[in-house]
C-alpha cells in the first residue's frame, strides 16, 4: 500500500509500505478515507518538532471505513466509518492511574511517536476506533473529530460552562474549535488574531466579539466585552512567552488560564502575578477520552467542521499541500487528505 514517509526534514514521499494485517483479537484495520494536516505535522516536515523521530509515517488526524476486526471486537464492526483516536497509554502509571491517561509518562502520539495513519490502510486497536454516523456526517470530517477532541480537552480543563466569557487567543483551527466547544455549553466567547480573514471566519464560525490586536486595544475591548470585570477564563492557543503573560494581565481575579504551548522559551512571570489573583493556570495536551463528545456535536450540528475545512488534497500530492499550509498561513484553516 501507499503512504506518506517523512525520511528526514523537508524529504517526504509516498512510498510502498506492508499493508498492516490483524496481530491481536482487539486489532481494527481501516480503509483510509481523509486526513487533516496539522502543525505538528508540518513540524514533523521542516524539522521544528523536537518530538518525532525519522523516517515517520505521519498523520494523526484521520479515518475511514473499517475493513476488519480482531475476533474480540465488539465496539466498531466491517462497513463502520470511524475516527480514531492518536493518544496511547500505559494504563499503569500514576497519570493513567488518576484519569489522565492523555498525559501518560510514556505517552506515544500516533504519526509522531509511532508510525500514523496517512496511508492507505491503518490498524489500530478497538479502543481508540469511534463509530461515527455515515447518514448525517460528511465522510471527510471523521479527520477533524481530533482537533475538535482537543477543544473539548481545553473545555474541560478550563471548566467552562453556561454563562462564562471566554477569552480565545488565536484564531487558528484549535482556537476556533476551542470557541465552538465553548459556545455549545452556553459561554460567550471573544478572539484575537493578527490577520483579518481569520477573525472573519471566527465570526462566521460563532465568536461573539474578534479583535485585531494590530489594530485594536485587546485590554479596552475586554473591559467593555466584561463590562469592566476582566475576563474570567482566557484560553492561550497563541502559545508565545508574552501570550501568557499578558494572559495573566488580562485574566479576572479569581480566573482560569488554560495554556497549550509546547515551546521551551520562558515566559517573565512574577510569582505574584498568579498569587495576587488567586488565578487557576493549567496545561492541557491531546484529549481525554473525548472522541464520543466531539462525536455527539459533530451529529447534532453544534459545531461545523466544514467551515474549519478551507483546501482539499490527494493525498499523493503531500508536498504541495504541506507548502500550501507553510506558505499560505492567512488563507489555510485546515487542508484535508482524502484517500
Amino acid at each position: 500500500m501507499k503512504a506518506i514517509m517523512i525520511n528526514k526534514p523537508f524529504e517526504v514521499e509516498i512510498k510502498e509500505v506492508p499493508k498492516p494485517e490483524i496481530t491481536d483479537s482487539k486489532d481494527v484495520i481501516i480503509k483510509v478515507i481523509a486526513g487533516g494536516i496539522c502543525g505538528s505535522d508540518v513540524g514533523i516536515y521542516n524539522g521544528s518538532n523536537s518530538l518525532a523521530t525519522y523516517p515517520r509515517l505521519i498523520g494523526h488526524e484521520f479515518g475511514g471505513i473499517v475493513e476488519s476486526v480482531g475476533s474480540e471486537v465488539k465496539k466498531v464492526k466491517v462497513g463502520d466509518l470511524v475516527a480514531v483516536d492518536n493518544v496511547n497509554s500505559c494504563g499503569t502509571c500514576y497519570a493513567c492511574r488518576t484519569g489522565h491517561h492523555n498525559v501518560c509518562s510514556t505517552v506515544e502520539v500516533t504519526g509522531v511517536h509511532r508510525d500514523g495513519g496517512f496511508a492507505e490502510y491503518v490498524k489500530t486497536t478497538e479502543e481508540n476506533a469511534y463509530k461515527v454516523n455515515k447518514d448525517t456526517t460528511n465522510p471527510l470530517y471523521v479527520s477533524l473529530v481530533e482537533p475538535y477532541s482537543i477543544g473539548v480537552e481545553v473545555n474541560e480543563r478550563g471548566r467552562i460552562t453556561k454563562g462564562d466569557k471566554v477569552l480565545v487567543m488565536g484564531s487558528g483551527p484549535i482556537g476556533v474549535a476551542v470557541m465552538q466547544v465553548a459556545k455549545s455549553r452556553g459561554a460567550e466567547v471573544i478572539m484575537t488574531d493578527l490577520v483579518n480573514n481569520r477573525l472573519e471566519r471566527a465570526t462566521d464560525m460563532g465568536a461573539d466579539r474578534v479583535v485585531n490586536v494590530l489594530e485594536e486595544s485587546l485590554a479596552e475591548a475586554i473591559k467593555e466585552f466584561t463590562d469592566g470585570e476582566g475576563i474570567p477564563v482566557i484560553v492561550d492557543s497563541v502559545c508565545s512567552p508574552r501570550s501568557l503573560e499578558e494572559a495573566l494581565e488580562l485574566v479576572s481575579p479569581a480566573g482560569r488560564i488554560v495554556a497549550l504551548g509546547t515551546g521551551n522559551k520562558p515566559s517573565e512571570i512574577p510569582q505574584v502575578a498568579f498569587t495576587k489573583k488567586g488565578v487557576d493556570v493549567v496545561g492541557s495536551r491531546l484529549n481525554n477520552y473525548r472522541f464520543p463528545h466531539v462525536i455527539e456535536l459533530l451529529e447534532s450540528g453544534a459545531i461545523t467542521p466544514e467551515k474549519m475545512h478551507t483546501h482539499t488534497f490527494e493525498f499523493t500530492d503531500i508536498k504541495a499541500a504541506l507548502e500550501e499550509v507553510i506558505n499560505n498561513k492567512d488563507e489555510v484553516c485546515k487542508v484535508v487528505l482524502t484517500f
